[in-house]
């Protein structure tokens, strides 16, 4: 199966719930159903990332995978990078049903999933397997919504998934756990990446709610102690006035179309904080080539996807990468490396 035919798929998982929809899609991607991207990668889409050379910078977002058990499949359909997770020590059910939304008329999606995962040790067992010469893998980890003691549950995860990723997503932003942005803090951030230690490339995932002190904060926080890099953003618990969908006033965080602006401008502003301190990863609202490069504009170098994803399905992706390679060498730049931050 091409992923045009897989996309083809899609409008029919449209029928039923969105997460049953979800679950059907990761049976199909983990039995391999949903087929590869024979296309090829234009060599102007190379990026560095992670001590690696990745063929394009078109990722997916934590959440789709979050188990782990599709990210071999997820790579063969062309992403550059796959990040799973969000993983928690203990296996936890989340928040109850119903807790995703599809806002079709707004391109958007609204989850208070609440970290449902099976728990690190099934999460490690589908790592090891991992095919990470296809694809670059990151690994998302959170805290439980019980029992949690982030300065040693963070530090914990990092050291257990380290030897099986590429790079390791510290998630501070989840708007569906309880306090947990209020790790966003200065005083709760140091606690947190001070006691971490591994040579695996660190990310910390912020909210794009963060005020404008708050943001600088986090940047210096995270350059001060050798932190890789920043993903911007989470998802936002903010509801523009513009939305259409019966379901805009559902609790949770909201990604999508609606997103793209406030993130963008907040990564814009990372970009010029960190002055080349932090590599910025874009994710936001990205559903066209244009979006993409306006990400990278912004300081991004590297973009990820989610909610587009969820709508199109597997021809995103390749949409995407010829898309981004048209337009980067219409405006002039030779690669994509030039074109980051170029816009700021």
């Amino acid at each position: 199966m091409t992923p045009g035919l897989a996309s083809a798929l899609v409008p029919l998982l449209r029928q039923v719930d969105p997460e049953t929809a979800h679950r059907l899609s990761l049976y199909a991607l983990r039995f391999g159903l949903a087929g590869r991207d024979g296309s090829g990668d234009d060599p102007c889409l190379a990026v560095n990332a992670f001590g690696r050379r990745l063929r394009n910078p078109i990722g997916l977002a934590a959440g789709f995978d979050k188990n782990a058990v599709a990210v071999t499949a997820l790579g063969r359909l062309g992403f550059g990078f796959v990040e799973a997770g969000t993983v928690t020590p203990r296996p936890q059910a989340g928040n109850p049903r119903p807790r995703l939304f599809r806002l079709l008329e707004d391109q958007a999606v609204i989850n208070r999933m609440g970290f449902n995962n099976a728990g690190l040790d099934m999460f490690l067992s589908n790592l090891r397997r991992a095919d990470r010469a296809l694809v670059a893998l990151g690994a998302n980890v959170g805290i439980n919504k019980e029992g949690a003691d982030p300065e040693r549950d963070y530090p914990a995860l990092v050291n257990a998934v380290s030897p099986y990723a590429d790079y390791i997503t510290v998630n501070i932003s989840s708007p569906n756990t309880p306090n947990l942005r209020d790790l966003q803090s200065e005083a709760r951030l140091i606690g947190i990446l001070d006691a971490i230690a591994t040579d695996t490339p660190v990310f910390v995932k912020i909210a794009p709610d963060l005020s404008d002190d708050g943001l600088a904060s986090v940047v210096e926080v995270c350059a001060a102690r050798k932190v890789a890099g920043l993903i911007i953003s989470n998802t936002t618990i903010t509801r523009p006035g513009h939305l259409q969908s019966a379901y805009k006033a559902e609790a949770g965080g909201l990604s999508g179309r609606p997103l793209f602006e406030i993130s963008t401008k907040m990564l814009a502003q990372a970009y010029k904080l960190s002055a080349g301190r932090l590599m910025l990863i874009g994710v936001g609202g990205v559903s066209s080539p244009e979006d993409a490069l306006a990400k990278i504009l912004a300081g991004a170098s590297l973009v990820q996807v989610y909610t587009a994803f969820a709508y199109e399905g597997p021809a995103l992706v390749s949409r995407l990468k010829t898309g981004l390679a048209a337009l980067l060498k219409a405006r002039g730049f030779a690669t994509l490396m030039d074109a980051i931050g170029a816009g700021v």
